[in-house]
């Protein structure tokens, strides 16, 4: 039988994030091979991960990465159950290393889930489960996205680690000009604003419908003869475009003339944007602080 030493069960610990004794653990039941060691760990580590999964991650962090010719951009967001453990330096390096990774893929979540980890042993997916199994947490590679054109730009609101933070948003542009500093002005305007689309034309349909059924109610309830509410309904359809389309939102460094007007001016293209605000669309349940003590405790 193998030697099981010290040192190559730190040299497993350091390579899975395993405890102590699963790693010890983990050689001696594999006479201390180390490739089926970590097999054996991961084994372990899914079956970990899987009791979590059901547990809502709607922390975390969203990360942005522009290449190094700032043609291309990725952006990220990892959820997990905490704040706390979004704010750990490994699941940040983590999310840098995916975000990295995203930047070799097309940008969609099942490319960058499936691309080599950035630790090197498996694919991303695989990475995240042993962090699951590591962190005590549910650990989720929500949305990812990437953007190419002659310049992309990346902003993140009050970033809480390189290239990351709460709201992350890319900016793809054509044209001349000075590119970057374009980009990164709409990026901001766009953490701001929150715009739905960016042309009238690329609004979700069923948002459209929504609110001129709304709008509808509102005008019938004037009184007004149909021909008045049609007109009604037209003028407050275009505030509504002014609200939510990029493209058509006052400028927010100059309200005075639109985005739009702005890019035009200044010999620039809008190719496309991404904004991720983390968290976005995830029903975070209020659990009873009392009652998950005393589910915690019950049978004891």
């Amino acid at each position: 039988m193998a030697q099981i030493t010290a040192a190559l069960v730190k040299e497993l610990r350091d390579k899975t994030g395993a405890g102590m004794m699963d790693a010890k653990k983990a050689l001696v039941e594999n006479d201390g091979d180390e490739d089926a060691a970590i097999e054996w760990l991961r084994a372990k580590g899914l079956s970990k991960a899987a009791k979590k999964s059901g547990r809502t991650a709607a922390d975390g962090l969203v990360a942005v990465k522009v290449s190094a010719d700032g043609k291309s951009g990725a952006i990220v967001e990892l959820n997990a159950e905490t704040d706390f453990v979004a704010r750990n330096e490994g699941f940040q390096k983590a999310l840098e290393g995916i975000t990295d990774a995203a930047l070799g893929t097309d940008g969609t979540l099942a490319a960058v889930a499936a691309a080599p980890a950035p630790e090197g042993d498996g694919a991303v997916d695989d990475m995240i489960k042993r962090m699951i199994a590591k962190i005590g947490e549910n650990i989720s590679l929500r949305r990812s996205a990437k953007l190419s054109a002659d310049k992309v730009a990346s902003y993140i609101h009050n970033a809480e680690a390189a290239g990351m933070g709460k709201v992350g948003v890319l900016v793809a542009l054509s044209g001349s000009g000075d590119l970057e500093d374009i980009g990164r002005k709409i990026a901001m305007h766009i953490a701001a604003t929150s715009p739905a689309a960016a042309t009238t034309a690329e609004l979700d349909p069923e948002l459209v419908e929504t609110e001129k059924r709304v709008l509808t109610e509102q005008a019938r309830e004037s009184g007004k003869p149909d021909n008045i509410i049609e007109g009604m309904i037209k003028g407050r359809m275009q505030k509504f475009y002014k609200e939510v389309v990029l493209l058509e939102q006052p400028f927010v460094m100059n309200p005075d003339q639109t985005v739009s007007a702005y890019l035009k001016d200044q010999g620039a293209t809008l190719v496309g944007f991404v904004h991720f605000k983390l968290g976005e669309g995830i029903e975070k349940a209020a659990n009873n602080f009392a009652d998950e003590v005393a589910s915690l405790t019950k049978g004891s």
